[in-house]
C-alpha cells in the first residue's frame, strides 16, 4: 500500500500534490497539512496530530484523530498510523521550509522509520529525498542532479558508479566532506555503503515515484 503524508511545512504546488495523491492508496494529513490539502482541493482520508494548527472546516467529513503526545511530532504520528495500516511505501510532502528546526526534525524522522519501510521518501517542488539502503540503484538521464548527505553525521565505505564524480569506498562526514551537487552520466546510478545512514537527493524523476 502506498501512503502519502502531507505536513504543515512549505506548501507543495498543487500539481506536485495532485501527482502524489493520484498514486497513493491512503492519504494522511499531519495536523495543519490538512488545511493545505483542503485549500488546494484535495481531501485526506485522515487528519492526525495534536491539532494545534488544523482549523476544522465544514467541508471535511473524514476522520480526525487528536494525539496530544508531546514526545512525538505530527509527522511521527502520521508515520505510525501509516505503518499500522500496513503501508511500507510512504511519500512525504510539506516537511520542509517554514522552520529550520522542524525541517531538521523531520529529516531525523526519516532515519527513525526508514528501516520499517520498503521506500520512504520526502519530496518538495525541487527535490526528492530518501534514505537509501546499503545497496541502491536508479536509472537517471545524463546531467540529472544528485546529492548525497550523511544523515547519521558520518557514512563510511561509500562507492558509486554512474556519477560524474564517483566515490570508491570513501567517507562523507558533516563538517568535513559532503556529496552535494553531483550529476548522473546517464544510465544506472549505483550506490553502496557499509556504515551509517545515507540520504540520496535528486531532481524529480519518474524512476522514484
Amino acid at each position: 500500500m502506498r501512503t502519502l503524508i502531507l505536513c504543515n511545512g512549505e506548501s507543495s504546488s498543487g500539481e506536485l500534490l495532485g501527482t502524489f495523491v493520484s498514486r497513493c492508496d491512503f492519504f494522511v494529513a499531519a495536523d495543519g497539512g490538512g488545511n493545505h490539502a483542503l485549500k488546494m482541493g484535495f481531501t485526506p482520508d485522515v487528519i492526525i496530530g495534536d491539532l494545534d494548527s488544523y482549523r476544522p472546516v465544514n467541508s471535511f467529513d473524514g476522520t480526525v484523530i487528536r494525539d496530544s503526545d508531546q514526545e512525538t511530532n505530527d509527522l511521527e504520528k502520521a508515520m505510525k498510523l501509516a505503518l499500522e495500516k500496513g503501508s511500507r511505501r510512504i511519500n512525504i510532502l510539506g516537511a520542509t521550509g517554514n522552520r529550520l528546526d522542524h525541517s531538521l526534525k523531520n529529516l531525523s524522522v526519516l532515519a527513525q522509520f526508514a528501516s520499517q519501510c520498503d521506500r520512504l521518501m520526502m519530496a518538495d517542488d525541487h527535490l526528492m529525498t530518501l534514505v537509501i539502503p546499503t545497496g541502491f540503484a536508479v536509472d537517471l538521464p545524463e546531467g540529472h542532479m544528485v546529492s548525497l548527505f550523511p544523515l547519521s553525521g558520518k557514512v563510511e565505505g561509500i562507492s558509486t558508479s554512474g556519477l560524474k564524480y564517483p566515490l570508491y569506498g570513501e567517507t562523507l562526514e558533516n563538517g568535513k566532506r559532503d556529496g552535494s551537487s553531483n550529476e548522473a552520466i546517464g544510465g544506472t546510478v549505483r550506490i553502496t555503503y557499509t556504515r551509517g545512514v545515507l540520504l540520496f537527493m535528486c531532481a524529480h524523476t519518474e524512476a522514484l515515484m
